[in-house]
Order: structure tokens, then C-alpha cells, then sequence
């Protein structure tokens, strides 16, 4: 049974006293370290328990040098993520991964270039162990700051931008390309022969490996209409409207995102046009709390979200096992980068 009092906290020396060991071997039990034999660990993990013993954060991170905190740093600004469930699904993954190895997450903002040296600053303080970052840019800006600090990273989507040696690079993306590719022959399957994109911003790899993935589909198959976005339902809205100006018979379209699509779908609405007998209707993501909520449901591509989440933590665990920076040397042998599949779901909107 644990004790209880309100007298000073139980020290690392009354757990030793109460397990009959030394201080010593106490520390090395109660800081993860090795060496002790089963029986005299089991004495100690006893004694922490009876006496509710709490180890000194400062005193542990000086025997272990690790603060057993993960920074998770996004590239947007703070009202994108509160707004996009796409960073909720992400955040929600990779937190639950980080609990499961007993690690604190640390949220940070890049919203813009005037935070990358303060985050940089951070970074190279020692106040955490390792790096999580997504939504990045291509102009490389965040990446080479993550870098600079020299900590172990990881990070979600393709990096890009100067300096950037993405083989060189830990990250975790999903397959944007090929992914894009599926939906727009999906469209051409069932007949669709004016099939427009709504694209994502120019600065992020995600939204242009899509772009290529469209072209990809339609190379022959009819003639590319493209209108620019930027992963917002009013963007969607608007690329949707702007299309239609310049093609009033666009038979299909495919937006990079979820987001985009309820725009898009909004638009149609709007101007009389039903889905999909007059337009149909292919996003990206698969989110739950989008794609079903649309009228119709809506047809999409489902990257997971959540696990990419957590494949990013598993990966700078791995890392940071090793005791590197997350060079490809001091990964012995770990891929430097996890590409997930993406799976086309079909609902009622195409």
C-alpha cells in the first residue's frame, strides 16, 4: 500500500533505505538504466510504489540527458490548425504514440519566418529530446531551422526547399501522387471527359505532388483545367466558381482536400448544379467529420492520418535510441523515410 502523508516527499534515498539497496542502484532502477538484477530492481520499483516516490524531473534529465519531452511543431499559422481537422487528426496521432513511450509533447507555432530562429533557440537549448514538425513549406525555411539545432527530427510530408537532401531527411508522407492519380481515373472510369483540379498551395510538396498526380491520369485523356486553392473551404468555393466561368461544361473535379471540396461542393449548389449527375465530386483525406457530413457524401482518397502521426514518433523513437542527430549512419539501417499507401473510397458524390 502507498503511503500517504503530508510531510516532506519521499527522496531517492528513502526509496534505497526502504529497499535495502544504495542510492546508487536506486538511481540506476528509477532512471531506466541497466545492471540491476530482477530481484533487487523489483525491491526498488516496490519501494517507489509504497512510498509514492516522484523523481526530480532535474535530477533524472542530469543522469539520463533526456528531458523525456518531443517539440511538434507546425507550420501554419495558429488559425489554420484550429480551423483544418486535418492537424486535430495528426496532433491526436502522434500524441497518443508519445504517451504510449511516456513522453511529453511540447506544441509549437511556425507562423511565419520570424519564428524559425526562436524555434531553432529551443530546439538547441536542451529542452527537449527530439523534434516532430509537418505542414511544411518549399522553401526549406523550417526544415534547415530544425536542422540547425542540431536535434534528433522527423518530419510529416516530403521536405523541400535548398539544402533539403530528402533522402538524407526522416520523414513520413503518404503516397500524394499516386493517390491523385487513382481519383482522377476513377473520374475518366465512369465517363467523366472534362475533369478540372482544384489545387493546394504552390509552397507545399503534398499539394504538388497531386497536381502532378492529376496530370499524370490525364495526360491524353482530355485537356487540363486547373484553378489554385489553398486547402481552405473558401478557396475551394472560389476555385470552384472560377472554373466554371472558364468551363461551364466541366463534367468532374478533383480537389487536393476534403476542405476544398465542401467548397466546391457549396459553389455547385449554389449554381444549380447536382452532384454527380451534372459534376461529380473527388477529394482528399477521407476525415470523417468532412466527408460524411457533405450532401452527398463524398467520394475521396484516405491517407491515415492519425497513424502517419504516430509512424513519425515511432520513427524519432528509433532515432533517438541510437543517440544521433538522425543522420543515416546513426540510424543502423532505419529507412530514412516511410511512404504510406492511400486508398480511394467511394461514396455517393462521384
Amino acid at each position: 500500500m502507498t503511503e500517504r502523508t503530508t510531510g516532506p516527499r519521499p527522496t531517492l534515498e528513502s526509496v534505497a533505505a526502504r529497499a535495502g539497496v544504495s542510492r546508487a542502484t536506486a538511481s540506476r532502477v528509477v532512471n531506466g538504466g541497466t545492471g540491476v538484477r530482477g530481484a533487487l530492481a523489483d525491491k526498488v520499483r516496490q519501494a517507489v510504489e509504497e512510498l509514492g516516490y516522484i523523481p526530480n524531473h532535474a535530477a533524472r534529465t542530469l543522469v539520463t540527458r533526456r528531458t523525456g519531452a518531443i517539440a511538434v511543431i507546425i507550420g501554419e499559422p495558429g488559425f489554420r490548425v484550429f480551423s483544418d481537422p486535418f492537424f486535430e487528426r495528426q496532433v491526436r496521432g502522434i500524441n497518443r504514440e508519445l504517451t504510449a513511450h511516456d513522453a511529453q509533447l511540447v506544441l509549437l507555432w511556425a507562423e511565419g519566418p520570424g519564428d524559425h530562429d526562436r524555434i531553432a533557440r529551443y530546439l538547441g537549448g536542451g529542452h527537449v529530446d527530439g523534434a516532430l514538425a509537418f505542414s511544411l513549406h518549399t522553401d526549406g525555411a523550417l526544415t534547415s531551422a530544425i536542422q540547425s539545432a542540431r536535434v534528433p527530427a522527423v518530419f510529416g510530408g516530403r521536405p523541400d526547399g535548398p539544402g533539403a537532401a530528402v533522402a538524407d531527411v526522416p520523414h513520413v508522407d503518404c503516397d500524394n501522387r499516386g493517390g491523385a492519380r487513382e481519383a482522377v481515373d476513377h473520374l475518366i472510369a465512369i465517363g467523366r471527359r472534362r475533369i478540372a483540379h482544384i489545387a493546394g498551395p504552390r509552397d507545399q510538396t503534398s499539394a504538388l505532388d497531386r497536381l502532378a498526380g492529376y496530370h499524370d491520369a490525364l495526360a491524353g485523356e482530355g485537356e487540363a483545367l486547373v484553378s489554385q486553392g489553398d486547402f481552405t473551404a473558401g478557396s475551394g468555393a472560389r476555385a470552384m466558381a472560377e472554373l466554371l466561368s472558364r468551363r461551364p461544361d466541366v463534367d468532374a473535379v478533383f480537389a487536393a482536400n476534403d476542405l476544398m471540396a465542401t467548397g466546391a461542393l457549396r459553389t455547385l449548389k449554389e449554381r444549380g448544379l447536382t452532384v454527380p449527375e451534372d459534376v461529380a465530386v473527388v477529394g482528399f483525406d477521407d476525415m470523417p467529420s468532412v466527408a460524411d457530413a457533405t450532401d452527398p457524401p463524398l467520394t475521396t482518397v484516405r491517407q491515415d492520418i492519425e497513424g502517419m502521426g504516430r509512424l513519425m514518433v515511432r520513427l524519432l523513437m528509433q532515432i533517438l535510441k541510437g543517440d544521433g542527430d538522425g543522420g543515416a549512419d546513426e540510424r543502423g539501417g532505419l529507412p530514412a523515410s516511410v511512404v504510406t499507401p492511400t486508398t480511394l473510397v467511394r461514396r455517393a458524390s462521384a
